[in-house]
Protein backbone atom coordinates (compact mmCIF):
# COMPACT_ATOMS: atom_id res chain seq x y z
CA UNK A 1 0.00 0.00 0.00
CA UNK A 2 3.21 2.01 0.19
CA UNK A 3 2.78 5.37 -2.04
CA UNK A 4 5.10 6.02 -4.72
CA UNK A 5 6.48 9.40 -3.52
CA UNK A 6 6.44 10.82 0.47
CA UNK A 7 7.20 14.34 -1.13
CA UNK A 8 5.11 16.53 1.20
CA UNK A 9 4.07 18.68 -1.01
CA UNK A 10 3.03 16.05 -3.63
CA UNK A 11 -0.88 15.53 -4.65
CA UNK A 12 -2.46 12.66 -2.30
CA UNK A 13 -2.84 9.29 -4.00
CA UNK A 14 -5.34 8.17 -1.41
CA UNK A 15 -8.52 8.55 0.22
CA UNK A 16 -8.97 6.89 3.70
CA UNK A 17 -12.47 6.15 4.03
CA UNK A 18 -12.71 6.09 7.94
CA UNK A 19 -15.13 3.90 9.40
CA UNK A 20 -13.76 2.49 12.81
CA UNK A 21 -16.25 4.12 14.98
CA UNK A 22 -19.23 2.36 17.12
CA UNK A 23 -21.68 3.82 15.18
CA UNK A 24 -23.57 3.32 18.62
CA UNK A 25 -26.72 6.41 17.81
CA UNK A 26 -27.56 4.20 14.53
CA UNK A 27 -27.38 0.70 16.25
CA UNK A 28 -23.94 -0.14 15.28
CA UNK A 29 -22.56 -1.99 11.65
CA UNK A 30 -22.94 1.93 10.39
CA UNK A 31 -20.68 1.17 7.12
CA UNK A 32 -22.84 -1.29 6.15
CA UNK A 33 -25.80 0.59 6.67
CA UNK A 34 -28.08 0.43 3.58
CA UNK A 35 -28.33 3.66 1.87
CA UNK A 36 -30.67 3.82 -1.56
CA UNK A 37 -29.82 0.68 -1.89
CA UNK A 38 -26.35 0.42 -0.95
CA UNK A 39 -23.82 0.27 1.77
CA UNK A 40 -23.39 4.09 3.39
CA UNK A 41 -19.51 3.74 3.06
CA UNK A 42 -19.87 2.88 -0.82
CA UNK A 43 -21.14 6.30 -1.55
CA UNK A 44 -17.63 7.80 0.06
CA UNK A 45 -15.68 5.44 -1.50
CA UNK A 46 -17.05 6.09 -5.01
CA UNK A 47 -16.65 9.36 -4.51
CA UNK A 48 -12.73 9.24 -3.99
CA UNK A 49 -12.83 6.79 -6.85
CA UNK A 50 -14.13 9.73 -8.95
CA UNK A 51 -11.66 12.08 -7.58
CA UNK A 52 -9.03 10.06 -9.21
CA UNK A 53 -7.92 8.59 -5.73
CA UNK A 54 -7.28 4.95 -4.63
CA UNK A 55 -9.54 4.55 -1.88
CA UNK A 56 -8.55 2.90 1.29
CA UNK A 57 -11.52 1.90 3.86
CA UNK A 58 -10.30 1.39 7.61
CA UNK A 59 -12.14 -0.13 10.23
CA UNK A 60 -12.26 -2.10 13.18
CA UNK A 61 -10.96 -5.51 13.11
CA UNK A 62 -14.34 -7.08 14.16
CA UNK A 63 -16.34 -4.87 11.85
CA UNK A 64 -18.74 -7.12 9.10
CA UNK A 65 -18.20 -5.22 6.06
CA UNK A 66 -20.48 -7.20 3.81
CA UNK A 67 -20.56 -5.97 -0.14
CA UNK A 68 -18.00 -3.13 1.12
CA UNK A 69 -15.15 -5.90 0.75
CA UNK A 70 -16.53 -5.75 -3.08
CA UNK A 71 -16.04 -2.30 -3.91
CA UNK A 72 -12.80 -2.51 -5.06
CA UNK A 73 -11.41 -0.52 -2.09
CA UNK A 74 -8.22 -1.76 -0.47
CA UNK A 75 -9.11 -2.42 3.51
CA UNK A 76 -7.20 -1.65 6.34
CA UNK A 77 -8.04 -2.91 9.84
CA UNK A 78 -6.76 -0.34 12.48
CA UNK A 79 -6.66 -1.46 16.12
CA UNK A 80 -9.23 -2.20 18.66
CA UNK A 81 -8.03 0.17 20.93
CA UNK A 82 -8.00 3.07 21.94
CA UNK A 83 -10.57 4.04 20.78
CA UNK A 84 -10.17 7.45 19.11
CA UNK A 85 -11.52 9.57 16.24
CA UNK A 86 -7.74 10.09 15.03
CA UNK A 87 -6.78 6.13 15.09
CA UNK A 88 -7.74 5.43 11.63
CA UNK A 89 -6.10 8.71 10.28
CA UNK A 90 -2.70 7.24 12.02
CA UNK A 91 -3.33 3.75 10.83
CA UNK A 92 -3.54 4.86 7.23
CA UNK A 93 -0.76 7.23 7.61
CA UNK A 94 1.70 4.51 9.17
CA UNK A 95 0.52 2.24 5.95
CA UNK A 96 0.56 4.88 3.03
CA UNK A 97 3.57 6.71 4.63
CA UNK A 98 2.86 9.70 2.25
CA UNK A 99 0.14 12.38 2.22
CA UNK A 100 -3.52 11.52 1.76
CA UNK A 101 -7.07 12.62 2.16
CA UNK A 102 -9.48 11.38 4.74
CA UNK A 103 -13.22 11.67 5.12
CA UNK A 104 -15.95 10.14 7.17
CA UNK A 105 -17.65 6.82 6.05
CA UNK A 106 -21.17 8.60 7.05
CA UNK A 107 -20.64 11.84 4.43
CA UNK A 108 -22.86 10.32 1.15
CA UNK A 109 -23.00 13.50 -0.83
CA UNK A 110 -19.75 14.17 -0.32
CA UNK A 111 -18.76 15.90 -3.73
CA UNK A 112 -15.69 13.79 -5.79
CA UNK A 113 -14.03 17.73 -6.68
CA UNK A 114 -13.88 18.79 -3.39
CA UNK A 115 -12.00 15.49 -2.17
CA UNK A 116 -9.83 16.01 -5.88
CA UNK A 117 -9.37 19.57 -4.44
CA UNK A 118 -7.92 18.61 -0.99
CA UNK A 119 -6.06 15.79 -3.00
CA UNK A 120 -3.97 18.84 -4.35
CA UNK A 121 -3.47 20.65 -1.84
CA UNK A 122 0.40 21.72 -0.92
CA UNK A 123 0.01 20.50 2.89
CA UNK A 124 -2.51 19.95 5.85
CA UNK A 125 -6.08 21.09 5.67
CA UNK A 126 -9.48 20.51 7.44
CA UNK A 127 -12.32 21.48 5.87
CA UNK A 128 -14.25 24.60 7.76
CA UNK A 129 -17.59 25.52 6.92
CA UNK A 130 -17.50 27.73 9.55
CA UNK A 131 -14.57 29.30 12.26
CA UNK A 132 -16.64 26.95 14.95
CA UNK A 133 -17.56 24.27 12.77
CA UNK A 134 -14.17 22.55 11.81
CA UNK A 135 -14.24 18.53 10.65
CA UNK A 136 -10.77 16.92 12.04
CA UNK A 137 -11.75 14.06 9.88
CA UNK A 138 -12.13 15.22 6.94
CA UNK A 139 -9.02 17.23 4.43
CA UNK A 140 -5.45 15.87 4.26
CA UNK A 141 -2.99 15.09 6.51
CA UNK A 142 1.20 14.68 6.05
CA UNK A 143 3.20 11.80 7.08
CA UNK A 144 5.02 14.22 9.86
CA UNK A 145 2.33 14.88 11.38
CA UNK A 146 2.32 10.96 12.72
CA UNK A 147 4.18 12.17 16.02
CA UNK A 148 1.77 14.20 16.84
CA UNK A 149 -1.16 12.07 16.17
CA UNK A 150 0.12 9.25 17.76
CA UNK A 151 0.56 10.63 21.32
CA UNK A 152 -3.13 12.87 20.73
CA UNK A 153 -4.50 9.19 20.24
CA UNK A 154 -2.63 7.61 23.23
CA UNK A 155 -3.16 10.52 25.88
CA UNK A 156 -6.67 10.97 24.40
CA UNK A 157 -6.86 14.56 23.57
CA UNK A 158 -9.47 16.17 21.66
CA UNK A 159 -9.01 15.60 17.54
CA UNK A 160 -10.06 18.96 16.52
CA UNK A 161 -7.78 20.55 18.84
CA UNK A 162 -4.79 18.15 18.09
CA UNK A 163 -5.30 18.90 13.62
CA UNK A 164 -5.25 22.59 14.95
CA UNK A 165 -1.62 21.85 16.13
CA UNK A 166 -0.61 21.27 12.90
CA UNK A 167 -1.30 24.92 11.06
CA UNK A 168 -3.60 23.24 8.66
CA UNK A 169 -5.24 25.78 6.16
CA UNK A 170 -8.83 25.61 6.54
CA UNK A 171 -11.12 25.13 3.63
CA UNK A 172 -13.64 28.07 4.27
CA UNK A 173 -17.81 27.73 3.24
CA UNK A 174 -16.01 30.67 0.15
CA UNK A 175 -14.42 27.62 -1.24
CA UNK A 176 -16.73 24.76 -0.43
CA UNK A 177 -20.04 26.09 -1.91
CA UNK A 178 -17.24 26.06 -5.30
CA UNK A 179 -17.61 21.91 -4.80
CA UNK A 180 -21.37 21.90 -4.03
CA UNK A 181 -24.50 23.43 -1.63
CA UNK A 182 -23.74 23.98 1.86
CA UNK A 183 -25.11 22.22 4.24
CA UNK A 184 -26.36 19.70 2.01
CA UNK A 185 -22.84 17.98 0.28
CA UNK A 186 -21.92 17.78 4.13
CA UNK A 187 -24.54 16.01 5.55
CA UNK A 188 -23.50 13.24 7.81
CA UNK A 189 -25.72 9.84 9.25
CA UNK A 190 -25.29 9.35 13.05
CA UNK A 191 -29.07 8.76 12.88
CA UNK A 192 -31.93 5.96 11.28
CA UNK A 193 -33.92 9.21 10.86
CA UNK A 194 -30.43 10.68 8.87
CA UNK A 195 -30.65 7.48 6.64
CA UNK A 196 -34.20 7.64 5.55
CA UNK A 197 -33.99 11.56 5.33
CA UNK A 198 -31.14 11.56 2.60
CA UNK A 199 -31.99 8.13 0.79
CA UNK A 200 -35.25 10.32 -0.03
CA UNK A 201 -32.65 13.09 -1.56
CA UNK A 202 -30.81 10.82 -3.22
CA UNK A 203 -33.96 8.87 -4.26
CA UNK A 204 -35.91 11.64 -5.29
CA UNK A 205 -38.92 9.83 -3.64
Amino acid sequence: MRAESDDPSAPALHCAILAGGSGSRIGGGKPSRTLAGRPLAAYPIAAAEAAGLRPVLVAKPGTDLGELESTGAEVLREPEQPQHPLLGVVSALRAIDAPLVVCPCDLPLIPPTLLAYLAQLGGPALVAPAPTEVEPLLGRYEPEALSLLEAAVAGGRSARQTAAQLNPLYVGAEVLRTFGELPEMLSNVNTDEDLARIGLRLTGS
